[in-house]
Formats: C-alpha cells, structure tokens, sequence
C-alpha cells in the first residue's frame, strides 16, 4: 500500500493537500503541531478536518522550540523579521524544518517514506522554508541521515498560485469544506466571508481572499 504522512495545519493549503494525498496514497495520517501560535484554533480545525475525511491524527506541542515571531507573539505580522529584514515577522524560522523532521521520524518508525506538505513558493510570503531548493535539499537530507531509505517530500501547491489552489480545492470537491472548516488567518478571526474565516487586515487572509476573487473571474469556482 502507498502510504503518506500529510503536516496537517488546518489551513486552506494544508487541507487542500490532504485532500490532494487522500487521492494519490491508499493511506494517510495526519500530524497536527501546536508551536504556541496566535491562531491556535488553527489545530480545533486540523482535528475536525482530520475527523471529517477520516484520517487519524497526532498533535505534537513543540511550544518554546522555535525563535519567537509575530505568530506566537500576537505581533505585528507586517514588521519586518527580527532574523532578517527582507523577511516578515510572521516567518517563524525553522518552523517547517523541525515539522518535516518530527514528520520523517514518525514516518520512519511506521515504514513510510512520503511526506506531503502545503509549502508553496509562489505564494511564499518570503518564508525560505516555502522554496523548492530548501524542500529539496532538505528531501536528500532526511534521505541521507534518517536510515530509512529515499523520502519523497510532495508540494502539490508549490508552483500554483492562490487562485490555483482553489482551483485544485474545487477540482477536489472540497471547496465548501476550505471556506467553511479551514482557518489561514494569522489572527484566528473567525468573522465569515464568501472565501473563509478571516480579516482583510490581516496579509494571510488578503492573500487568500484575493485568490478566491481572481479564480472566480476566471471561472474556477
């Protein structure tokens, strides 16, 4: 049986490829991740996501592991990096990194070599981790030291834009369960819109309505 591991956030991109997984693998698990972030009903939506396409889940609380951003600090998301200031504070260095490594581990413990992740550097926000060249290099990384054989890390989403990535939601037929279930606002606010939860004030939320409305005018949703 093909299986796959999917890091599960329980947001717009991650439940797209979920959905994405469930039709490409015979089996998928789901890992959840508590980091102490502001939009923590991000993980209710995860577990209810998880229950809903029954695929069974973990949590893992990795609070205090990761340097601080204006994710967990309930900051503001459009400073810049206290790591960098070409990136935004929103950016939680080696957010995805320690994800796909705790998601490899477990993988490996079952004897499953593929990881699927909704990391896109089209829409990327300026996040490094997002890149193909870091998924890639990290790929070969897990592959070379982990012993367990040749990891294949999916990006469905990684060249598509956001107005693409409805369009594969609702090539799916999982667009109501993306703007009824999911949460991407950075805030958590649940105020509902036509494409989701969320704030326009907020640029995670932006990016997504802006999405919705430019796959509406092409005729994808």
């Amino acid at each position: 049986m093909k299986k796959a591991i999917i890091l599960l956030s329980g947001g717009q991109d991650s439940t797209t490829c979920l959905y994405w997984a469930l039709k490409n693998f015979d089996e998928v698990q789901a890992i959840i991740f508590d980091y102490g972030q502001s939009h923590v009903i991000e993980i209710e939506c995860a577990k209810e996501i998880a229950k809903i396409s029954n695929v069974s889940h973990k949590v893992f609380n990795v609070c205090g592991l990761l340097a601080s951003s204006s994710l967990i600090e309930h900051g503001d998301h459009n400073q810049p990096s206290r790591v960098s200031p070409e990136l935004p504070d929103s950016f939680t260095p080696g957010r995805n990194l320690l994800f796909l490594t705790i998601a490899a581990s477990q993988a490996a413990s079952l004897g499953i070599n593929d990881l699927v992740t909704g990391v896109c550097q089209t829409d990327y926000s300026g996040y490094p981790d997002c890149r193909k060249t870091t998924i890639d290099a990290f790929q070969n990384t897990l592959s070379l030291g982990l012993g367990a054989g040749d990891f294949r890390i999916h990006t469905p989403l990684m060249y598509l834009s956001k107005a693409q990535t409805w369009k594969l939601a609702t090539d799916l037929g999982i667009k109501d369960i993306i703007i009824n279930k999911t949460m991407t606002d950075y805030d958590g606010i649940e105020t509902m819109n036509v494409w989701g939860r969320g704030s326009l004030d907020n640029p995670a939320s932006r990016l997504r309505a802006a999405g919705y409305f430019e796959a509406v005018s092409y005729g994808w949703i």
